[in-house]
């Protein structure tokens, strides 16, 4: 087994950013979707449970794809998995251009659960053999590149739908030359993990080294809360929003959504000093908090107070995520980077699809202001519990 040598690539000094925006585009692409759900609900008569299963199916692609990635990656390379997958991306907004089906919709986003769970993962794990020494710089980043990755996405396609033409197909074509144009520099990538494990492609058991465990369960579940919320905003909250403050507008939904990704980029960033430990525990109990108090403001019907919980959230979300991501970055060994990431994001993707599937089925019984307040005290719960138990682990090992 080769170790690794930082001094091996001295010429690459852009593939870590690369990689960065890479990811930050993959998560972009998984909300492109998400303003214009209500057009195609509206053009193709589809139910809440529809837009939900189109929403859950990509999660469970996602962690199909989080199962095996890791895996792969750490024994064919990072490089190999990323073409590949970015490769999907691409096919998979090709299927959203021509899309005039449900049944399109679903195999569009089944393409994009697997290919950005595959980017997630392996770009994870290649951007820790790229900066070896600095891992809690490195999960700080990444969150900061997906938040940025979404807002960017969700505000741009929400722009592009209700103001450019062809509402439905510009969204998608506008990403997909900015994925070619990172092709081009991911096919100049040198492969950034010379220490390859040996031994047969295989789906990953969802197990941690021993020495991590209880650090990674502290940091899995401040992600899964986290990844809750993401549920929430990315399949309820917008059009909640846009329902009760009476704004039939796309860019509103999508500037919420946008304004609540931002702001979790910059909590990230101004968190850099604060620990990791800390900052998930203080995240977790910040976002059980913000959903209560999207309840009421949602009942007042007035978008400056939605635009104000929608930064809340985010920031308290920035925190939660970010931290958690951080700690484990931090303590995964190197030569379990794969496989260890593939656990976090299968347990992640897993907290994010099981709630959304649940709430789409109840919005077809029940009014979807009136599933809202249940669905988000559900999750505010489920945060409140991320937080005791990273408490108690806090207090076990005798502080950060």
């Amino acid at each position: 087994m080769v170790a690794f040598d930082p001094a091996a690539n001295p010429t690459q000094r852009w593939a870590y950013p690369l990689v960065l925006v890479l990811s930050g585009v993959a998560l972009g692409v998984s909300g492109l979707p998400a303003p214009l759900y209500g057009i195609y609900e509206a053009n193709w008569h589809l139910s809440p449970l529809a837009t939900t299963i189109v929403f859950a199916v990509y999660a469970l692609a996602a962690l199909a794809a989080v199962l095996v990635s890791g895996k792969v990656s750490d024994v064919v390379g990072r490089k190999p998995v990323l073409i590949g997958a970015l490769v999907a991306l691409l096919i998979g907004l090709g299927v959203f251009l021509i899309a005039d089906s449900m049944a399109m919709l679903l195999l569009a986003r089944t393409i994009h659960g697997a290919a950005v769970g595959s980017i997630v993962v392996a770009g994870a794990a290649a951007l820790l053999d790229l900066r070896p020494d600095h891992g809690v710089r490195t999960g700080q980043l990444s969150g900061v590149s997906f938040n940025i990755g979404m807002t960017v996405a969700i505000i741009g396609s929400a722009l592009l739908a209700q103001y450019a033409p062809h509402p439905l197909r510009t969204p998608y074509a506008v990403v997909a030359v900015i994925c070619l144009v990172i092709g081009v520099g991911l096919l100049a990538l040198n492969e950034p993990h010379t220490a390859r494990t040996r031994g047969p492609i295989r789906i990953a058991k969802p197990a941690v080294p021993e020495e991590i465990r209880s650090d990674f369960w502290f940091s899995a579940l401040g992600a899964m809360a986290s990844w809750s919320v993401l549920g929430v905003l990315l399949s309820l909250y917008p059009s909640l929003a846009a329902q009760q403050t009476h704004i039939d507008n796309l860019v509103f939904g999508g500037a919420v959504v946008a304004t609540t990704a931002f702001a979790a980029a910059m909590a990230q960033l101004a968190a850099t000093r604060l620990p990791a430990r800390y900052s998930a525990i203080i995240g977790d109990i910040g976002m059980a908090v913000s959903l209560l108090l999207t309840i009421p403001v949602l009942l007042t019907h007035r978008w400056e107070l939605v635009f104000v919980a929608a930064v809340l959230l985010g920031a308290t979300f920035g925190l939660g995520f970010g931290g958690s991501l951080r700690h484990l970055s931090d303590v995964v060994p190197a030569t379990r980077r794969g496989e260890t990431m593939s656990a976090f994001y299968l347990l992640a993707y897993t907290a994010m699809a099981i709630p959304t599937l649940i709430a789409g089925w109840a919005a077809t019984r029940w009014d979807l202001a009136a599933v809202f307040p249940w669905f988000a005290g559900a999750v505010a719960a489920a945060c409140l519990g991320a937080a005791a138990a990273g408490l108690r682990s806090t207090r076990s090992t005798g502080g950060i």
